[in-house]
């Protein structure tokens, strides 16, 4: 499947969320449809290599998303503790919108 563009503005929200005691945003936008489209996460303290390996999810992610992958198909891939807690940022991100914003 090809990408699905997005147009150049767009809405977004921005929610916080802490992950393994660091604070972390993510910002993200839909599809007109209300599927989620793209995600950015951003660390409180940005130069460091937990800030790099969030951003570097959330690009991943959101060309997944782009190209059609249905993102529960993503969260169901993305590994979790015994508890049922995100082990990884994207997942702790995923969480985050699920429980702050409308999917």
């Amino acid at each position: 499947m090809s990408r699905r563009r997005l147009p150049n503005r767009r809405a977004g929200e921005t929610i916080g969320f802490e992950f393994r005691g660091a604070a972390y945003t993510a910002t993200f936008s839909h599809f007109p449809d209300g599927r989620l489209a793209e995600i950015f996460i951003d660390a409180a303290k940005p130069s460091n290599d937990a800030a790099d390996d969030a951003r570097d999810a959330a690009v991943a992610m959101s060309i997944a998303l782009q190209h059609g992958t249905p993102l529960e198909a993503i969260r169901a891939a993305l590994t979790r503790d015994g508890a049922g807690r995100p082990a990884g940022i994207l997942g702790a991100a995923l969480d985050a919108i699920a429980e702050g914003a409308p999917q």
